[in-house]
């Protein structure tokens, strides 16, 4: 969301147009209502105060005034906890576990050998049947309720969601039989906070 230049802003967030990790971050930041401005970063030519923010010189990064943040993860977590409302983090002990544990396995199972350099092909062809079937499994779960951790929209789900955008640029079609998992699909994306974390290179991933 940009702000106006006479606005002041609340918080910078260190992106690109096309990073799936990013696009985790922007989806909260609109679910959150909050404003901020988006640098968008040239990879061949990282800015200076990124790499003075960031020692890694990755995004997405986000600025809140003294404090960066950095991994997309921690970026959505940190801001679940320092705007509270609405709430994305289950307040129980237990279920905040299950959220976390949800949010390593996407990563280390989906995210990491589709979308980061270093892994083989057959790790991403590993990665694209893991979740096909992931996808298949969901449907039996998602007919009994609205979201991954039940009927409200928690951070496992604003976590995932731009992966399943991606679905159709990875070769990833739908499952037969996985009509629960479409129909959520169809639910996350149509979310105002969802249409406008989007960026334009974004949209053309689904025309």
């Amino acid at each position: 969301m940009a702000t106006p230049g006479n606005k002041k802003t609340l918080m910078t967030l260190y992106s690109a147009p096309d990073c799936v990790f990013a696009h985790r971050v922007r989806f909260v930041l609109e679910e959150k209502a909050m404003e901020y401005q988006t640098i968008d970063v040239d990879f061949n030519n990282k800015p200076q105060d990124l790499l003075e923010l960031n020692p890694y010189g990755e995004v997405p990064t986000l600025v809140d005034r003294d404090l960066a943040v950095i991994e997309s993860f921690l970026i959505i977590e940190y801001l679940d906890e320092r705007f509270p409302h609405p709430p994305l983090i289950p307040v129980d002990p237990i279920s905040r576990a299950r959220v976390r544990v949800g949010l390593m396995q996407f990563d280390r199972d989906w995210f990491y050998p589709l979308f980061l350099r270093g892994y083989s092909s057959e790790d991403q062809e590993q990665a694209r049947n893991s979740l096909r079937r992931s996808l298949a499994q969901l449907s039996t779960l998602l007919s009994q309720q609205r979201y991954l951790f039940g009927d409200e929209l928690s951070i496992a789900d604003c976590a995932l969601a731009p992966l399943l955008w991606r679905l159709p640029s990875l070769g990833i079609e739908m499952p037969k039989g996985a009509k629960a998992t479409q129909d959520y699909m169809q639910q996350i994306f149509a979310l105002e906070s969802f249409q406008r974390s989007l960026t334009p290179a974004e949209k053309a991933l689904r025309g």
